[in-house]
């Protein structure tokens, strides 16, 4: 993947990972949005396959840049990535930079989640999709036959790989992180349906809740890229 370290095509001092993911995140966040304000015009349809369409492809363009490394804005590689000032790198470029990476985990638990409840709360009246108003709950059971199931399927994945001589520490960590957003995301649902037991109610709330996380994580990313690439650039790599 050295191609991703050429200079970027935006014309910044970015490498063309870091312009990438700053494109892929503004075509992230017009697909939300858009889908949002159909969903505000009552087509669920289009509601329904941009934002499902959107969240995918997010959820695939994070593993690529976890499991690359060179997509998006420097994480925490040291003050040389930077070429402002210390004090404007310890108390506005890394406080940004942490808000933004909790918006991250934020909105990939968001994304898997109200993908599951928008099937979950979905009906057909007349073959017109629409929410179902009613109470909309998972036990405990349930939860645990989810987890039993994909804990099962991942660690057979990862026995396959290692016998294969295939099982690398950054896949390790790409699945045991997948595990993880998947237990939060069940912990998530045990929690918020005690608040919102009525699915459809569910949905909309948290989706208005989601396009916040959304925007506001676009806005920082984009402060972070505009810092570094922009106005204090440094030595990248």
């Amino acid at each position: 993947m050295d191609w991703l370290r050429d200079p970027g095509f935006f014309g910044t001092h970015a490498t063309t990972g870091a312009d990438l993911s700053q494109l892929m995140a503004a075509v992230f966040t017009g697909l939300f949005i858009i889908g949002w304000i159909q969903a505000r015009k009552h087509k669920a349809d289009a509601h329904h396959w941009l934002m499902f369409g959107g969240m995918v492809a997010m959820l695939g363009f994070f593993v690529s840049y976890y499991m690359f490394r060179s997509l998006g804005v420097l994480a925490f590689e040291g003050k040389e990535g930077f070429g402002g000032s210390q004090s404007l790198y310890d108390h506005v470029f890394v406080p940004v930079l942490i808000l933004h990476i909790i918006l991250v985990m934020v909105g990939l638990i968001m994304a898997v989640y109200l993908l599951v409840l928008g099937f979950r709360a979905q009906t057909f009246v007349g073959g017109v999709r629409q929410l179902n108003s009613s109470t909309l709950q998972t036990s405990w059971g349930t939860i645990g036959k989810v987890w039993s199931t994909i804990g099962g399927i991942v660690g057979l994945y990862l026995i396959f790989l290692y016998a294969t001589d295939r099982l690398s520490l950054r896949r390790s960590e790409v699945w045991i992180v997948f595990m993880v957003l998947i237990a939060l995301v069940l912990l998530f649902e045990m929690a918020i349906q005690r608040i919102w037991p009525d699915g459809a109610r569910r949905h909309r709330a948290l989706g208005r809740f989601t396009m916040v996380i959304y925007c506001v994580l676009f806005l920082t990313g984009t402060f972070t890229y505009t810092m570094l690439y922009i106005l204090y650039p440094g030595k990248i790599g």
